[in-house]
C-alpha cells in the first residue's frame, strides 16, 4: 500500500488548529446521542472555524518576484559565502504578517540554520513601478559555511501565511533552484626549494627534483658552435662524450594526474564508512597538485580511471587508463575548470570494457596518481602505464591492498602514504624529496581536516 505524501508546501493545520477540530469533533460526538443542541452548535462551530482557516491560508498572498545571489558564486569547502534574497511584491495589493524560510540543501555538512526555520517577513507595500529599491521590496541576507564539495541546489524560498487566529498556515514555494558550486578545498604546496616557472627551463628542475637520473631527458650531442658554458657535466660522464643542454623550450610542459574513481568492487556498508572519506581526501590531494603545478605554468591532464564524468560523451565510456580523452587544464582560467570539474565528480563503476592497454602518446609525462582503492587488477594497469611515466608518484590511501601496494612498487611507482588533508604537504615533499612521510593514525573526521572537537 503506497503512503500519501502531500508536498511540504500544503496548507495545514498548526498545533492551535488540530486542538480546536479535536475538541469539536469531541463534543459533537457527545451531543449528538444526548440531543444537546447548543453543545453541538458549539462543535460545529470549533470544527468550522480551522476549516476556515485552511481555506484562507489557501489564498496566494500575492505575487512575489525573487531574486536569489550568491557572493561569491563559486566557494571552497570550509568557506563562507553571503546568500542575498531580493524579494518584491508584483500584487496591487501590500503583504503583511507573513513569513519566510530557506531550507538548506541536504549533504553540505553544515549544522541548522536560521534561515531554515521561519521567520517574520518585513511588510512589502504594494507594487509600485520603478527601481526595485522602493518600499515593494526587502533584501534579506545570511551567511553559510558548507563543509563538504559538491553542487547544491539553494531553494526555493518557502513564504508562509498564518490565519490570524493562527490555525492554518502554508507555505508557497517562490522562485526558482539556484546552484551553489562548492569547490574542494586546495592545500598549499611548497615549492622545496625548486623554482617552477613557465620555461623549459623550470621543468627541468622539477624533473630533477622528482628523478635525480632525468638529466638525460635534457641533454643532446656537443655540436659545434654550441657555448662550452652550456656543457652538462653529469650527462657527459654518462654518456662518454660531450653533452649540452638543450635551448629549446617546450611551449606547453604537461603533467598527468590519475584519480581513482573505481571503487564499486566494495560492499555499501564500507564505502559509506571508509571509501567515502578517503574519496574526499584524494579529490583534495588532485586539486592541491593540479592547483600547484598549473600556477607553475604546466598543462594539466586529469585522467579518471573510470568513465569520464570531466570530459562527457557518448564514447567516453572505456575509463582514462582505457583510452577516454583526459580532462586538459592551462593556464589562465585552467584552476578554476580543475576546480568547477572536481566539485561535482562522484564514484563509478568499472569499465565493462577497458578497451586498449593503457599507454602514453608523446613521451613520458611526470605523472601524479592518487589511488584510493584500487584492485589488483587496475594495479596491473597502473604497472603497463609506467613506462610512460617519469617520474611516476602515487599518492596512496588507507584502503589501498598491500598487494596493490607491492604491485605498484615493484612497477617502479614511488608509493607515498597519505592518511589526512594535514599530511598533504608533507606527502608532497617527500614526493619532491624522495624520503617517505612518517607514518601516524587518524580518525574519519580529521582525514577531511576537521578538529576532533
Amino acid at each position: 500500500m503506497r503512503r500519501l505524501s502531500l508536498p511540504p508546501w500544503s496548507p495545514r493545520l498548526t498545533r492551535r488548529g488540530w486542538m480546536f477540530l479535536g475538541v469539536g469533533v469531541a463534543f459533537g460526538v457527545f451531543a449528538i446521542p444526548s440531543g444537546q443542541h447548543d453543545l453541538l452548535f458549539i462543535a460545529g462551530l470549533l470544527v468550522s472555524i480551522p476549516v476556515v482557516a485552511l481555506g484562507y491560508v489557501t489564498i496566494r498572498p500575492g505575487q512575489v518576484e525573487l531574486t536569489r545571489t550568491f557572493r561569491p558564486p563559486i566557494v571552497s569547502a570550509g568557506e563562507e559565502t553571503v546568500v542575498s534574497l531580493h524579494l518584491r511584491n508584483l500584487s496591487f495589493r501590500p503583504l503583511d504578517g507573513a513569513s519566510w524560510s530557506d531550507p538548506l540543501p541536504p549533504g553540505m555538512g553544515v549544522p541548522g540554520l536560521a534561515a531554515s526555520t521561519p521567520s517574520l517577513l518585513p511588510g512589502l507595500e504594494r507594487y509600485q513601478p520603478g527601481p526595485a529599491t522602493l518600499p515593494d521590496s526587502v533584501r534579506l541576507e545570511y551567511s553559510v559555511t558548507p563543509r563538504i564539495r559538491g553542487v547544491y541546489a539553494f531553494g526555493p524560498l518557502l513564504l508562509g501565511r498564518t490565519d490570524p487566529f493562527g490555525l492554518a498556515v502554508r507555505e508557497h514555494p517562490v522562485g526558482q533552484p539556484h546552484d551553489l558550486v562548492v569547490t574542494p578545498r586546495v592545500t598549499p604546496l611548497a615549492a622545496t626549494g625548486v623554482s617552477v616557472t613557465r620555461s623549459d627551463g623550470s621543468v627541468r628542475d622539477l624533473l630533477r627534483s622528482l628523478n635525480p637520473m632525468s638529466d638525460e631527458l635534457i641533454a643532446r650531442e656537443y655540436r659545434p658552435g654550441d657555448p662550452f658554458r652550456r656543457v652538462n657535466w653529469p650527462a657527459t660522464a654518462r654518456h662518454g662524450q660531450i653533452m649540452v643542454r638543450q635551448e629549446e623550450q617546450r611551449s606547453n610542459p604537461e603533467a598527468r594526474i590519475i584519480l581513482d574513481t573505481t571503487l564499486n568492487s566494495h560492499s555499501a556498508i564500507e564505502r559509506a564508512r571508509r571509501l567515502d572519506l578517503a574519496f574526499e581526501l584524494a579529490i583534495e590531494i588532485v586539486a592541491s597538485i593540479g592547483v600547484y603545478l598549473l600556477d607553475s605554468g604546466l598543462k594539466v591532464q586529469l585522467v579518471e580511471t573510470g568513465p569520464s564524468q570531466l570530459v562527457p560523451g557518448s564514447d567516453q565510456n572505456l575509463g582514462g587508463l582505457g583510452g577516454d580523452a583526459p580532462l586538459v587544464c592551462s593556464a589562465p582560467g585552467g584552476d578554476r575548470e580543475l576546480l568547477e570539474g572536481l566539485a561535482n565528480l562522484l564514484p563509478v563503476a568499472a569499465p565493462t570494457d577497458a578497451g586498449g592497454s593503457p599507454g602514453s602518446s608523446g613521451g613520458a609525462l611526470p605523472t601524479f596518481a592518487v589511488i584510493v582503492a584500487l584492485s589488483e587488477a587496475d594495479a596491473a594497469l597502473f604497472a603497463l602505464l609506467r613506462a610512460g611515466c617519469e617520474p611516476a608518484i602515487a599518492f596512496v590511501l588507507e584502503p589501498v591492498s598491500a598487494v596493490a601496494r607491492s604491485i605498484l612498487r615493484d612497477a617502479g611507482w614511488r608509493c607515498i602514504d597519505v592518511h589526512s588533508t594535514r599530511d598533504i604537504p608533507q606527502a608532497w615533499t617527500s614526493a619532491l624529496s624522495g624520503r617517505e612521510p612518517e607514518p601516524r593514525s587518524v580518525d574519519a573526521w580529521e582525514a577531511l581536516g576537521f578538529d576532533n572537537d
